[in-house]
């Protein structure tokens, strides 16, 4: 049963909010230094051709690692990588003793420091696709109960120039049907998606049919896999940045209305429509990873959907308590209520709590231009026309 209309608006007072957070970080007085070294992983995050014989490993110099959680993504599947944390607990290593190849990993950390702060650690890393070979990695994963507004996205490893026969050799299709059309973002990723959101209850296929397609010039595919995912109940926010609002519809309906900072005028939130493409119940923002200088360093920032690659999030804020409803603070990012932690009863943690991956976002009155269609899950912001104009016939 869907939940009453709740409204949050009016409960916070006043606005004292100093500086500025991460693409939607507010200052944070008082935080202190999180230095990228204290959770160290290994291979470096972002690195590419990994070899098998390098090992995976997570490190703290002090403190101890409260959790570590490892995925490896290959041939459209994700695992766990199932791994333990030293008795000092300032290791953990996996049970596997070689990398897989052609895959990608994806390691969250949390460590405890000393003084009983936490720090969140996100990295990823791909390793080696042997010979002339390309493989495409896929979002969403397989079996996946995702929003209404998942795009179909397959991130190539290298750069596709017959793009008209690997969009051939990919097939994405609906039950109950509906028209399903790919488009190209450059040679290196190909979306799908339909004219209008999934309808809830669809069951998605995915088959990758590239084994031994040529994609460029003695470079061929490796996949050759189906996988599925299906699509759960429609979930719209609307993001009012002049307002300060979120309205949250649930199937049409309107669920509750919720207090928000956006961006401040010298760094706005983009407009448009976007698409919760992952989901964190804690991680670390720093203002050095989206081109900011040291303006801040959060090393626990609660309750984070990550909305764009190029860094916003929708995440709680518990260091500007008064800014909820009241002002835009942050350097880009929607900020909703929350405390230190994460409180499962705050405007942040019920919002968390009753969201998918794959649910829009949808920003309005921000000062501040539409959104880019590649950055993120952005192709709603297309028109069908525009979306169809590039097929990889060419």
């Amino acid at each position: 049963m869907l939940a009453a209309v709740m409204t949050w608006a009016g409960l916070l007072a006043g606005c004292s909010a100093v500086g500025s957070g991460p693409l939607g970080l507010a200052g944070a007085p008082g935080t202190p230094p999180a230095p990228e070294d204290y959770v160290q992983v290994t291979p470096v995050d972002a690195a590419k051709a990994v070899r098998p014989g390098q090992r995976l490993r997570v490190r703290v110099s002090r403190g101890r690692l409260e959790k570590v959680a490892v995925v490896r993504s290959q041939d459209a599947q994700d695992t766990t990588v199932h791994g333990r944390i030293s008795a000092d607990g300032l290791t953990w290593r996996p049970d596997e003793d070689r990398l897989a190849l052609a895959a990608r990993y994806t390691v969250d950390a949390v460590a405890l420091a000393p003084d009983g702060r936490r720090s969140a650690r996100h990295t990823t890393f791909t390793t080696l696709v042997p010979g002339e070979r390309f493989v495409g990695y896929v979002t969403p994963e397989n079996r996946a109960v995702v929003g209404t507004g998942m795009i179909v996205s397959l991130a190539f490893n290298r750069e596709i120039t017959d793009r008209a026969a690997v969009a051939r050799a990919v097939r994405v299709s609906a039950q109950p049907p509906v028209e399903i059309r790919p488009h190209w973002f450059g040679g290196n990723r190909l979306d799908f998606r339909p004219e209008q959101y999934w309808k809830p209850g669809t069951e998605v296929t995915v088959d990758l049919n590239l084994r031994d397609v040529q994609g460029a010039p003695g470079v061929y595919g490796l996949q050759d896999k189906t996988f599925s995912f299906t699509v759960g109940r429609s979930q719209v926010s609307l993001v009012d940045a002049a307002r300060h609002t979120m309205q949250v519809r649930r199937d049409g309906r309107l669920l509750a209305t919720v207090p928000i900072t956006a961006g401040a005028p010298q760094n706005p939130t983009y407009n448009g429509r976007m698409v919760v493409m992952d989901m964190l119940d804690v991680t670390r923002m720093n203002s050095h990873t989206v081109g900011f200088g040291g303006e801040y360093d959060i090393p626990d920032v609660p309750h984070a959907m990550k909305l764009t690659d190029s860094g916003t999030f929708l995440h709680g804020n518990y260091w500007s308590p008064d800014a909820p409803g009241r002002v835009n603070v942050s350097h880009g990012c929607v900020g909703l209520r929350d405390v230190r932690g994460g409180g499962s009863d705050t405007p942040a943690g019920w919002f968390f709590d009753r969201s998918l991956i794959g649910d829009v976002i949808e920003v309005v009155h921000s000062h501040e231009k539409t959104v880019a269609p590649d950055n993120g899950l952005g192709g709603w912001n297309m028109t069908w026309a525009r979306w169809t104009a590039d097929t990889g016939a060419q």
